[in-house]
């Protein structure tokens, strides 16, 4: 494979030179990793989550001065002020929008009639069938070793990514668990066209994660997160305080009220952002227990991609 690039439904749809997305995390997704991101070849995506209206123009029009290659924007659905930041998107002209956490049948239609590339995320193959149903151009296939918000039905990647590819004809992008070139050979063979990467991308130098998360992220080893508050969007957690906290109130049988009060407001940013590593909530993948060092966003796109490269050429001669 030396020297190949891949040219695919997602590459081409998109405009990338690698079929690398870098999620849109929330506290972690600013303009500087984004456009960092595709300015390296791949697709950075601004995290919408986070932001105010005012904010995600802010960042928007930086990312447009950072960069010359595309960039999306990941927008939640549940997000309170949705109409405003789709307001933005639409007189930004933003190229590609990541739809996630809700049903994305109200505002694809919106979305493709102003020529905007839809993608939505997905936990389940049904999830992903009515995506396609919608309009969508593709659906990431995000198993539960994914950081942040997850799916309840805790699929693993491996399990999730052949099913959905199956059950659709459109693209598939895999996410959860990836941030080696072997992952990465790994999604493919499932049927993916594209991974999403989004944990190892919060260990970058662009990242605007508070510098003590980013430092955290290098102390986790396997088995310190865990997917928490399925009674209200299911979550995955380093384990601190706060963790310990909502694992005790849940072991207790505390209704969805009462988790709500616990959590409050502005944890995830008072972890992530702020750098509150006991209070604050930290939302990472299970493959943080892999990563070891902070490094700028190009190193690690040419990271994965050269150990893509050799992941593939090593399976090769085993195989053939």
């Amino acid at each position: 494979m030396k020297g190949k690039k891949i040219k695919n439904r997602i590459t081409t749809m998109f405009g990338i030179e690698y079929p690398i997305i870098q999620a849109g995390m929330i506290w972690c997704s600013g303009w500087e990793l984004a456009s960092a991101v595709s300015n390296a070849g791949a697709l950075g995506l601004i995290g919408s989550g986070s932001m105010y209206p005012d904010i995600l123009k802010t960042h928007i029009r930086k990312c447009k001065q950072a960069t010359s290659k595309p960039f999306g924007v990941n927008l939640p659905l549940m997000y309170p002020q949705i109409d405003d930041h789709i307001e933005i998107i639409l007189e930004e002209k933003i190229p590609v929008v990541f739809t996630s956490a809700g049903n994305p049948a109200k505002w694809t239609p919106v979305f493709k009639a102003a020529g905007i590339r839809v993608v939505h995320v997905v936990s389940s193959v049904k999830f992903a069938q009515k995506s396609e149903a919608c309009g969508v151009d593709a659906v990431v296939a995000e198993g539960f070793e994914a950081g942040g918000h997850n799916g309840r039905e805790e699929t693993s990647t491996i399990c999730l990514v052949p099913a959905v590819a199956d059950s659709v004809d459109i693209p598939v992008i895999a996410a959860g668990g990836i941030a080696s070139g072997k992952a990465m050979l790994a999604a493919f063979a499932l049927g993916a066209e594209a991974v999403q990467v989004g944990s190892r991308f919060v260990a970058s130098e662009e990242s605007s994660a508070h510098i003590n998360f980013k430092k955290k992220i290098l102390e986790t080893n396997e088995g310190q997160t865990k997917l928490s508050l399925k009674q209200l969007a299911p979550v995955r957690l380093i384990k601190n305080k706060f963790y310990q906290m909502i694992s005790e109130a849940e072991a207790k049988g505390a209704s969805p009220e009462e988790l709500t009060m616990l959590l409050g407001k502005g944890r995830a940013k008072n972890g992530m952002f702020l750098g509150n590593l006991e209070e604050g909530e930290l939302e990472i993948g299970q493959v943080s227990g892999q990563i070891d060092e902070i490094l700028p966003a190009a190193k690690i796109i040419e990271n994965l991609w050269q150990s893509f490269k050799t992941a593939h050429d090593q399976l090769s001669k085993k195989l053939f």
